[in-house]
């Protein structure tokens, strides 16, 4: 059991660090590959002494208009004349190597999967390191099947929209509500996948292949990717069918300001920290121009973020254009605009289909296919696909049994450990000591299913299910569904649920949320448990010697205020989707043989939310029309749980040991600006922050003491928020700027420190879409402690 979270991540890095993987060779199949000897590596292409963009401008070259055109569908034909196989770019690893995607295949050497927690409850861990793991773990189970021919090395993840309303079917995939957060995953999870970015000791570059680290050479100067990783989807989405709004037609109308410091910080980091290699448009249209035909939108990531790679339209996004959106007068015009705003390759058959013709009537250019080939073709060579027979060396000798290994399943186990939440504990009724639980009822229909993965999953490792996670602590266990499913629309089943109930010690109840509440293509209507659950719940109450536990299952937030509130209902645990080996987390966490520390990372709304417009994507509230913002950053109604809530089996207590009173610009502001600075905006002076030179001279640590008062060893996530001074408007109620897990032993203490850089996690975006640093008083919390910090000229 890893307990200690803070080294999670460098317990697999560095367990056989820079030991190359070695071990005799396997029967399965290998992938075809360009550039083979003896007859098709004699191309310039092939060349692997020459730059890769050399190389890539060779290839384009040679290829006629055709088979430029059949370049630009995620299924690319092969090429006999010059050796070039067919290439499916379309592969999935949202959480684990996924079954979505015609480019994963699980018939072969490899017929399953590492399935980690969904996207959701990882983060509830707030583990940096653990995101990076899984990743890494990811990595090295899609590059095993891409040697077993099973799959590419192109792979449409991670989801970085930020989950903006609780209703939203792919909120799961997501991150959370905090843009901070998801950007921080985003970062996690590209450079974990992509093997990029680390360096060892001493000094030395690194990348990342599981639970090893492989040695670069310094100066290998051709960007190499060990996979490549595709945030999506940019931009403004999270609405797939709500009233008369369809994605497919939505037009996301975005404020200036609310683009920029809510819905693309995530893309923006996932290009300038993590080196993305791909960027996907989304259908819906952003202030009515369709995302996949946004010039501004596109460009804006190659220009100012420095966009190194090739952008996807979603499935089939490009035909949305004219279908549904009915921004272009026919397709020919569709694909020419999405080709000419920056869309490199069209998920589906569209452009494929409409180019040719786009082409002859000159609509298009031949440069202008030219262009989006270069940016496919550079991003295979980046991955080796054109190095013959070494694709990449140092990746070739993984295979299928590196996939489903033992370290990755205990990782998939650490990750629903470390992100279930507890909601509620009263008396602390929870853990259960089993040695004193003679019998239990497990009553739900989430109890006894093994879909416990989300959307985006493969075929598990595993199958199993919560119920039998618990039999497997105590044997005298008995089940009753309750519903015939998670919809519940039927009292049949409750009879039968009461009867095991009442005859038991203790009674856990599994409820909540599967994919036919919430999943691509199904926005929920209601925040209430499904059909008869609550009903159901409330019975077992009732009828239950002794309070029950309630555990819920699901990616979107549920209003269970009646739980609550109900003393009867004395523990209540959110376990998301909690992956293959989430049924053992859960047993773990219930009987005490590990102790939580998940946070909520989304705002757990009434259900008196789902009176506001779904479509509409304001985020600052708006008192004159009843319109109660969103997210803990701005939304001010009522909430059944808050954003970073959750309970622990220990007591913990904060101290500050150390943080400034004052932070001086003087010197990092030319003497000219002083005066117009403090003249700005009457009581509201500010600093643009492209006016701050150096501000990463301006960072400083926040120190704080985390002691366990409790007699169980656990974690604790500390975070620490900011609030810009009040009187500035439209600046979040309170921002999250800094979090850390912490692990602490029992009764004991240990230090954490969280730094700050000013211009980045003190700012806030004016109205006008521009990143400011007010003067005056920002107050940092941790918790109930306040910190008052001047930042003056």
């Amino acid at each position: 059991m890893f307990n200690n979270s803070r080294f999670l991540f460098f317990f697999f890095l560095f367990d056989s660090l820079l030991l190359l993987h070695s071990g005799s060779a396997t029967s399965y199949s290998k992938p075809q590959l360009p550039c083979q000897p003896p007859t098709h590596n004699s191309y310039p292409f092939c060349d692997t002494s020459l730059p890769i963009p050399a190389r890539v401008h060779s290839l384009v070259s040679l290829l006629t208009v055709d088979e430029k055109i059949q370049r630009l569908s995620d299924n690319n034909s092969g090429i006999p004349r010059l050796g070039i196989p067919a290439y499916e770019w379309w592969s999935e690893s949202l959480h684990g190597i996924a079954s979505n995607g015609p480019g994963i295949s699980f018939d072969g050497a490899v017929k399953s999967a590492t399935g980690f927690p969904q996207v959701m409850l990882t983060a509830a861990a707030f583990n940096r390191s653990l995101w990076r793991s899984i990743a890494a773990a990811t990595a090295v189970e899609a590059r095993a099947m891409f040697n077993s021919g099973q799959a590419g090395l192109t792979f449409w993840a991670p989801n970085v929209n930020v989950f903006v309303d609780p209703r939203w079917g792919r909120g799961q995939e997501t991150p959370g509500e905090d843009p901070m957060v998801v950007s921080d995953y985003a970062v996690e999870y590209v450079r974990g996948f992509q093997g990029q970015g680390l360096k060892g000791k001493n000094g030395r570059k690194y990348s990342i292949s599981g639970n090893r680290m492989l040695e670069e050479e310094d100066d290998d100067g051709d960007d190499r990717l060990m996979l490549s990783a595709c945030c999506k989807h940019l931009t403004a989405y999270g609405l797939e069918m709500w009233h008369e709004f369809s994605r497919y037609s939505f037009n996301a109308v975005v404020t200036k300001q609310d683009m920029e410091d809510t819905y693309q910080p995530p893309f923006k980091s996932c290009v300038e920290k993590g080196k993305a290699s791909c960027l996907m448009c989304a259908y819906n249209a952003v202030n009515g121009i369709p995302a996949c035909a946004n010039k501004d939108l596109l460009e804006k990531a190659r220009t100012e973020w420095g966009f190194q790679g090739y952008i996807a339209s979603d499935c089939d996004a490009v035909a949305t254009i004219f279908e549904y959106q009915n921004y272009a007068k026919s397709p020919e015009e569709a694909v020419g605009i999405a080709l000419k705003a920056g869309t490199d390759i069209n998920c589906g058959t569209y452009m494929l289909r409409n180019m040719k013709s786009a082409l002859e009537n000159k609509i298009v250019v031949e440069s202008d296919i030219d262009r989006a080939l270069l940016n496919l073709f550079s991003v295979q060579f980046r991955l080796g696909l054109f190095n013959g027979n070494a694709v990449n060396r140092k990746f070739e000798s993984f295979g299928p049994k590196d996939v489903c290994s033992s370290e990755h399943r205990r990782l998939a186990l650490e990750a629903a450990r470390q992100g279930i939440v507890l909601l509620k504990n009263e008396q602390k009724f929870l853990p259960l000591d089993k040695t004193r639980v003679s019998s239990l009822a497990v009553i739900g229909p989430m109890a006894n299913t093994s879909s416990l993965g989300g959307d985006y999953t493969g075929i598990p490792c595993t199958l199993k299910s919560v119920l039998d996670g618990l039999g497997e602590y105590i044997h005298k266990t008995s089940y009753a569904a309750g519903c015939l499913d998670v919809a519940c629309n039927s009292t049949d089943g409750f009879a039968e649920a009461v009867s095991i109930a009442k005859k038991a010690d203790y009674v856990i109840v599994v409820v909540g949320l599967d994919l036919s509440q919430e999943t691509e293509d199904h926005d929920r209507d209601s925040l209430l448990l499904p059909g008869q659950q609550m009903a159901l719940v409330n019975e077992l109450a009732g009828a239950s010697n002794k309070p029950l536990v309630l555990v819920l299952t699901g990616g979107g937030p549920l209003d269970i205020s009646f739980a609550k509130k109900d003393p009867r209902i004395a523990s209540v645990l959110w376990i998301g989707y909690p992956g293959e080996e989430g049924r053992k987390a859960v047993s773990e966490i219930i009987f005490g043989d590990y102790n939580p520390a998940g946070r909520l990372p989304i705002t757990w709304y009434p259900e008196s939310f789902t009176q506001v417009p779904m479509n509409d994507m304001n985020m600052r509230p708006d008192p004159s029309r009843g319109y109660p913002g969103r997210t803990y950053r701005f939304y001010t109604g009522d909430k059944v749980y808050e954003f970073g809530h959750g309970l622990s089996y220990s007591s913990f207590s904060l101290e500050l040991l150390s943080a400034p009173s004052r932070l001086r610009l003087s010197q990092s502001i030319k003497t000219e600006l002083r005066r117009s600075v403090l003249n700005r905006g009457g009581n509201e002076p500010y600093v643009h922050v492209d006016e701050v030179s150096n501000c990463d001279s301006l960072a400083f640590s926040v120190r704080v003491s985390l002691r366990n008062d409790g007699g169980m060893d656990g974690s604790r996530v500390v975070m620490l928020f900011s609030r810009a001074p009040r009187s500035y408007a439209g600046a979040p109620q309170k921002q999250l700027i800094g979090f850390d897990r912490v692990h602490v032993s029992a009764n004991g203490a240990t230090e954490t420190s969280i730094s700050i850089e000013p211009c980045q996690h003190l700012s806030i975006v004016n109205v006008e879409g521009s990143r400011v640093l007010p003067l005056g008083d920002h107050t940092l919390s941790l918790e109930e402690i306040e910190h008052v910090v001047s930042v003056e000229i």
